[in-house]
């Protein structure tokens, strides 16, 4: 009976970035349906599928529900249950044994996206425990944005999608799939309804082409010699905001000369957008007044993801887009406690100078260790030996770029933890795999930390199995054990009233607000500048030399040198019913994406003597894998676009099941990167196809 069904109110997590308020139909502590909130602040009722297949999870077959100690050799699939405490005795005891071996940073603590207060209470931990090494996939995913911003104009330019705009351009992001980062393609619509235009930037021609004024398909890893076209046209036809460049811009003369070469004519041939398109594009962006370019992951995926995201910052400033509403913007935080003091900063003061990718001179304020050098520390002990690690919400054999590295450097630790709530092929090779609590288990507090200005509440909708855990408690009891315990707490839950304390309410106060918003400020930097060295937006860094960077951004070449060998071009994307590697296990989400598909166009597929729904085996110079071949003309015919994050939990092997036969990042190599990030190539890589 319906009227015996409870419904709570909470948000969406671990299924993408989250944010999403949902309406959660519970009966006997079990959820029956789900339902989209029309009065959340995100996404006003929407609710993707992986939303709705949310509570597939809970009682799935497969679910870890007690931790588990290795018995056999790594990857054999041998176990033995044990009691928390046993299992909390365990990792303290070996995380600690190399602590007085090797030191502190010879231990690495890493998460993967799903990120909720727990990803800052592991960064607490590893603080506490004296450690200045966080991995994550920081270097593809949102810091090189982050950090970049806050070298050109002091912040985090993030899309105002909430306040009208006269132009919006997907850069590289498809949200009507991914919902990034607090952007929900609800938002984006409703700007398209008040009479917005759309702008598409990407090799495929998205479900939101038909709504588009123009669509410029480019070639995977040309984005900077897209961008440097725009500003080209801008500044030489003088479409630039005169007065913002001239009262709050350094460098623009040098700018100007810089993008002297960049022409259209000679980008076209480089980016395969033709020259008109390119003129075209560079007009509709300057002459609407606000714009917000929302940029996705794409933007950061290959080596030269800084002059890319320079490039597009510059644009952003010289149109006078930002810091307006409507155009890009700093997300102003609500009055809750500091990242840095929930982390216990002031407990590591010298983490800078000790993190292991400030030996390789990374850029600074990279504050997540790239996991390249991550693992190129486990396998070469430089720039010191990393012996331990912990991680959670992460699946790195699969997610990192270069598998059979991530293999070789997983199998080198002498000890490691995963957390998490199914057998992963990389928890098939942990010391000790815990069995984590998911959504709608445990209160839990979103977007912290994000730099949209929004937190919203995630409260407990039903029991966890009872042995398991909310990553919170986990670290909370790891951190009394590992570290002085007037750090933690006596109830987990007391980290949750830490981050709310500064705004003196509760966290059953913050749930009955549904959402903490910061305030809306706009044009700050005309009474405080840009927090920059020069008070401006640096289209020129004054500090370059200092940093170890091009003072003004570049399109030093594709990814990739071209090679007749490999005549296509590789790229990958996320896809709407999965998240990253997580969920092919899910029934309902694998029955509407049951195999992985790469997309070819038509033409190129009767080249090779592909059909649609053959096996095709795709090959670069690094690897090769099988997937399915999805016929399209929505993509360009040089490009191939691959499936990205499977693995197969029915194909049994060494490691527990088949990660290698489709597995995107079977064919990236971490051997060269990115200076600045330490970030591979993930898009624009050669490659090859036929029929399996």
């Amino acid at each position: 009976m319906t009227e015996d069904i409870r419904w709570v109110k909470t948000h969406c997590s671990r299924m993408d970035h989250g944010g999403c308020a949902l309406l959660v139909g519970v009966k006997d502590n079990k959820i029956v349906k789900i339902k989209g909130d029309p009065e959340g602040f995100l996404n006003k009722g929407y609710v993707c599928p992986k939303g709705l297949a949310a509570p597939d999870r809970l009682n799935h077959p497969d679910r870890l529900r007690h931790p588990l100690k290795r018995i056999g050799e790594r990857g054999k699939g041998q176990w033995r249950e044990v009691s928390w405490i046993e299992a909390i005795g365990e990792i303290s005891e070996n995380l600690d044994r190399i602590r007085r071996e090797h030191g502190a940073r010879s231990v690495v603590f890493g998460q993967g996206m799903p990120k909720g207060l727990e990803l800052f209470a592991l960064n607490r931990l590893a603080t506490l425990f004296g450690s200045p090494n966080m991995f994550g996939m920081a270097d593809v995913c949102h810091l090189p944005r982050e950090i970049s911003g806050r070298h050109t104009c002091g912040f985090y330019p993030v899309a105002d999608l909430h306040h009208p705009g006269q132009l919006v351009v997907l850069w590289g992001s498809n949200i009507t799939s991914t919902n990034e980062e607090g952007q929900v393609c609800t938002q984006l619509f409703e700007q398209i309804q008040n009479g917005a235009d759309l702008m598409l930037v990407d090799p495929r021609k998205t479900e939101l082409a038909s709504k588009a004024r123009l669509c410029l398909q480019l070639r995977p890893g040309s984005d900077a010699a897209l961008a440097l076209a725009f500003l080209n046209v801008i500044i030489r036809e003088g479409l630039y905001d005169r007065d913002f460049v001239t009262d709050w811009t350094h460098g623009f003369d040098d700018l100007a000369r810089q993008v002297e070469p960049y022409t259209p004519e000679k980008m076209a041939d480089v980016t395969w957008v033709p020259a008109d398109q390119i003129r075209e594009g560079a007009k509709l962006y300057a002459k609407a007044r606000p714009a917000a370019i929302q940029w996705g992951n794409a933007v950061e995926q290959n080596i030269h993801t800084f002059d890319i995201i320079r490039s597009l910052i510059c644009l952003m400033a010289v149109c006078g887009n930002l810091d307006v509403p409507g155009g890009n913007i700093k997300a102003n935080e609500p009055d809750i406690l500091s990242y840095r003091e929930f982390v216990r900063a002031d407990q590591l003061p010298n983490k800078r100078s000790e993190m292991i990718h400030t030996h390789y001179g990374t850029i600074p304020m990279l504050m997540n260790v790239p996991p390249t050098l991550f693992r190129k520390a486990v396998l070469e002990g430089a720039p010191y030996p990393v012996k331990g690690a912990y991680m959670q919400c992460t699946n790195p054999l699969v997610t990192f770029a270069d598998s059979p590295m991530t293999y070789e450097a997983l199998n080198h630790l002498d000890f490691f933890v995963v957390s998490d709530i199914v057998m992963t092929p990389t928890a098939a090779l942990a010391d000790i795999v815990l069995p984590a609590a998911t959504t709608f288990e445990f209160n839990d507090i979103g977007h912290y930390g994000l730099g949209h200005g929004v937190l919203v509440p995630r409260p407990k909708v039903i029991e966890p199995p009872e042995d398991c855990w909310p990553d919170l408690k986990i670290l909370n009891e790891l951190g009394r054990a590992l570290t002085p315990k007037e750090h933690w707490f006596d109830d987990w839950e007391d980290l949750l009233e830490e981050v709310l304390k500064p705004m003196d309410i509760t966290y059953r106060e913050f749930v009955e607000k549904d959402c903490l918003k910061g305030p809306d400020r706009f044009m700050k930097y005309r009474k405080a500048g840009f927090k920059t060295p020069t008070g401006k937006v640096e289209l020129a860094l004054s500090r370059a030399e200092k940093l170890g960077v091009p003072p003004l951004p570049r399109f030093e070449g594709l990814p990739e040198a071209e090679d007749p060998d490999f005549p296509l071009v590789l790229t990958s994307c996320k896809s709407r019913y999965y998240l990253h590697s997580s969920y092919r296990w899910v029934k309902s989400l694998r029955e509407k994406r049951p195999h992985p598909m790469t997309e070819i166009h038509p033409d190129t597929a009767a080249k090779y003597g592909i059909g649609d729904g053959d096996e095709l085996v795709i090959e670069t110079r690094h690897g090769s894998v099988t997937q399915v071949a999805s016929l399209t003309d929505r993509i360009h015919p040089r490009v191939v676009n691959a499936a990205y994050g499977w693995w197969f939990t029915e194909g049994e092997t060494g490691a527990g099941c088949d990660w290698q036969s489709a597995n995107f990042n079977m064919l990236t190599s971490a051997k060269n990167i990115g200076k600045e990030f330490g970030t591979p190539n993930l898009k624009g890589l050669g490659c090859r196809i036929r029929r399996k």
